[in-house]
């Protein structure tokens, strides 16, 4: 049976962070994301946490915002040239479903979590009256009893002799290499046109001086949450574990390069200064 637990406090803690953006920060928003906050529904007083503190927050918040926005923009364009699949790994309190019914009708998205985390996510999108549309898959995935993600979303419908876009971010930090590299193997031998968006953190010794006591914090966070980081990469490290993988195409997108897209124009100082690089691959 599966046990039905709440969400991990990562997930909440990112959507938390989303919905702040529209919540203090003027428009143009960067992406307009309340439904986690929805989901979630926290006490009142959510707001006076330390680690809700809006100067604390500015720059988690704006690379929460830069990394849903970026993998939103690919699965639009990928969409518009007829990739008809959709999977997001470790999707957590993902809300693509609820925003963008427009694109997601005419996809397949399957979301792939933990179960517990998922069913009850899954009774909050019905107790909501959001529901669970015929083309959105909750595919729940036992990671830590060895459960073949793989087959899981074969079992729920995923051709994989179809193209599709794959995401997985906020997650790669939390994996060994070796489980890394599987996955990267198993998206690259997807249907050619397949595409990958993965984030990846690099090493402290590798970040800007004043951006180490950041990163440094969030580590300690997540170790003192359950959930250390495991891996950290070099940009060349990674695009190097994904071209043996079998990508094709491959290249690093910097969070300067996201900050140039999404906030140059802001007049509120608002600034991707740093966070999770991305990897992206295309067979």
């Amino acid at each position: 049976m599966t046990v039905t637990i709440g969400p991990e406090s990562t997930a909440v803690r990112t959507a938390l962070w989303r919905a702040m953006h529209v919540r203090i920060d003027p428009p143009p928003y960067v992406l307009e994301d309340e439904i986690g906050l929805t989901l979630v529904a926290p006490d009142p007083g959510w707001r006076d946490r330390p680690d809700m503190d809006p100067a604390f927050t500015a720059p988690f918040r704006a690379s929460m915002v830069a990394r849903a926005r970026f993998v939103e923009d690919l699965v639009l364009e990928r969409s518009a040239h007829g990739v008809g699949q959709y999977v997001i790994l470790g999707a957590g309190l993902d809300s693509f479903a609820q925003r963008r019914p427009d694109i997601g009708a005419h996809m397949q998205l399957f979301e792939v979590d933990r179960p517990g985390p998922q069913a009850w996510k899954r009774q909050r999108l019905e107790a909501l009256g959001l529901g669970v549309p015929p083309w959105l898959h909750l595919v729940p995935v036992d990671f830590e009893a060895g459960q073949n993600w793989w087959q899981a979303l074969a079992d729920n419908g995923f051709d994989a002799t179809r193209p599709a876009i794959v995401a997985s971010t906020g997650v790669s930090m939390y994996l060994t290499r070796d489980a890394i590299a599987a996955t990267l193997r198993q998206v690259a031998a997807l249907a050619p046109g397949t595409t990958l968006a993965m984030t990846f953190v690099q090493p402290l010794d590798l970040m800007p001086a004043d951006l180490r006591p950041g990163l440094e914090q969030a580590m300690k966070g997540a170790a003192a949450s359950g959930t250390p980081f495991i891996s950290l990469f070099a940009p060349a490290e990674m695009t190097a574990l994904a071209r043996e993988a079998g990508f094709r195409n491959v290249r690093h997108v910097a969070p300067a390069d996201l900050d140039r897209l999404y906030f140059a124009d802001r007049a509120d100082g608002l600034r991707l200064t740093s966070g999770e690089e991305f990897l992206v691959a295309s067979t």
